[in-house]
């Protein structure tokens, strides 16, 4: 077996350990609240900004190409719902996870490799506290209350970006471009999109919280450590997001657009 494979497969045991470890001590030993509310208005309140202008820009760009596409073929009236549809089941989660990665995951691996490098863990087991209870439980009960509300607020800006520039600059009427917006979109929609990105954001914390743990070597090591956790988290992903589509749409389909 390649070397490379190995190191993939190893990596991917550890993770499910770190995981592991993560569930047995919340069930343990409980939830950290002071911990758990700073990480909150960390990754949930600290990303809000970055994450809407992401969703906002990313919405209106869909929408001119879409509209210009579509008017060509004189169906400019689907631009309202294939936008909702692809900022609600892609563009919306995969976006919003990869800023907070290369916010919040960068941050994370960052602090723990510091904590690594200069002893501060060795210390909190000295004083009998687990690492994973202190550092990981915390990080993973924020970012499952942040995520969806940031995909959320992606989602939500990106269509108002798009109507905005669909009716003002286009001259779509209002009510038609909602009408067809809210007659295409499902719940099963907002619901796929809230999945991935709650799946997301499991990802992008074990990574980091894994890539700081593991990180040695001083300044050097912690720098590497958060480069690998802001790639790995970036293709995890990518990647998952491919399964995730091909699960949810089968499970959750969307509707069809009547053109």
């Amino acid at each position: 077996m390649p070397h490379a494979i190995r190191r993939a497969i190893c990596h991917l045991g550890q993770l499910g350990l770190l995981a592991v470890e993560a569930v047995v001590s919340f069930l343990t030993a409980g939830v950290r609240p002071r911990q758990a509310c700073a990480q909150i208005v960390a990754i949930g309140i600290g990303s809000q900004l970055v994450v809407i202008v992401t969703g906002a820009f990313t919405g209106a760009v869909f929408a001119a190409q879409a509209y210009y596409k579509f008017n060509e073929l004189g169906l400019g009236s689907a631009t309202g719902p294939v936008v909702s549809i692809a900022m609600c089941r892609e563009l919306g989660p995969v976006l919003a996870a990869l800023m907070v990665a290369g916010r919040m995951g960068a941050a994370m691996a960052a602090e723990i490799g510091t904590m690594r490098v200069t002893r501060q863990i060795d210390a909190l087991r000295a004083f009998g506290v687990d690492p994973v209870d202190y550092l990981v439980v915390p990080r993973l009960l924020a970012i499952l209350v942040s995520m969806p509300v940031l995909v959320a607020e992606a989602i939500w800006f990106g269509m108002i970006a798009a109507e905005l520039l669909t009716v003002e600059v286009f001259g779509v009427p209002a009510p038609w471009f909602e009408g067809q917006l809210l007659a295409h979109t499902r719940t099963s929609d907002v619901v796929t999109g809230l999945l991935k990105g709650t799946v997301f954001g499991l990802l992008i914390v074990l990574i980091s919280c894994h890539r700081g743990l593991h990180a040695t070597d001083g300044a050097v090591g912690v720098g590497r450590a958060t480069t690998r956790a802001v790639v790995d988290s970036s293709l995890a992903i990518l990647i998952v997001n491919f399964f995730l589509s091909l699960l949810l749409n089968r499970w959750l389909p969307t509707s069809s657009i009547d053109l």
